[in-house]
């Protein structure tokens, strides 16, 4: 009989599991700053004040304000909500379609599976970057099309990883048994085999999403991903580079935003990789 998850289980948990617990802090923390720039944030994202251009941080403008006046915190807010959803939709796109590719051509194999773990192998051997790059040029530039396009890029690395853990679980005792009293392919794929490799979908999870904040902080930094007045943490970067001297802290903010959401989730699948 399967153990409840219950609040002294999890706490349990976290306490035997410190990188996880720590990433999910500083997930947790930036999941919510971003859902709630999406709802409200102190000032306007897009309002400009010309009595208050690049004022550093104070009380009345915790993040100081950039060379048009604009909050800097609000934007960062709002801009890191576009971020995350971004790299959580390329995410999910990429591990849905990768990991039904990934898991059909691991447990069946043949010749359709080495013609597509060719062209799996093929399309990985790109860099990452320039086949981002390559996409965009043919969709053009803005959120939906960089979504669209790093979806696609993540697709073989999901559908190589779960090829690789339904190939180690499909001939193991446990699926045998499925074969013998009947059970159908589509469920011992995606009922018995699946759910054995979790942890490696979460970790594989983990480090995409990194991948993404970072895929997308570079699309818009480089005027390709999400497009002015929406805000974007590699848009304010962008931004930022002409006025280091005059207030350093429209770039410090976003970068650091930044590279604590990527050590949260870099924390989270250190730790799931731990219990595999």
């Amino acid at each position: 009989m399967k153990k409840r998850w219950t609040l002294s289980r999890i706490w349990e948990f976290l306490k035997l599991n410190p990188k996880i617990f720590a990433g999910l802090l500083l997930v947790g923390f930036f999941a919510l700053m971003a859902l709630l720039g999406q709802i409200w944030t102190p000032y306007s994202v897009t309002r400009m004040d010309s009595t208050s251009v690049s004022l550093a941080p104070g009380l009345q403008h915790l993040m100081g304000t950039d060379n048009f006046g604009r909050d800097v915190l609000s934007r960062v807010m709002n801009g890191l909500g576009i971020t995350i959803l971004v790299a959580a939709v390329t995410v999910m796109i990429g591990g849905l379609i990768g990991t039904v590719i990934g898991a059909i051509t691991g447990y069946y194999g043949g010749i359709a599976d080495a013609v597509i773990m060719r062209i799996n192998d093929m399309l990985l051997s790109f860099p990452s970057v320039l086949m981002a790059l390559l996409l965009i040029s043919i969709f053009g530039p803005g959120t939906f099309n960089v979504i669209l396009a790093l979806g696609i890029l993540f697709i073989p690395s999901f559908a190589r990883m779960v090829r690789g853990e339904v190939i180690r679980f499909r001939d193991r005792d446990f699926v045998r048994n499925a074969r013998l009293q009947g059970i159908s392919d589509f469920r011992i794929i995606f009922v018995h085999i699946l759910p054995n490799a979790r942890i490696s979908i979460l970790t594989a999870a983990a480090i995409g999403f990194n991948n993404a904040v970072l895929a997308e902080a570079s699309m818009s930094y480089l005027g390709l991903g999400v497009q002015p007045p929406t805000p974007s943490l590699g848009r304010m970067l962008f931004e930022a580079q002409n006025y280091l001297l005059n207030c350093p802290w429209y770039a410090v903010f976003p970068g650091v935003t930044i590279i604590l959401v990527i050590l949260g989730t870099a924390l989270l699948s250190e730790g799931f990789k731990e219990l595999s």
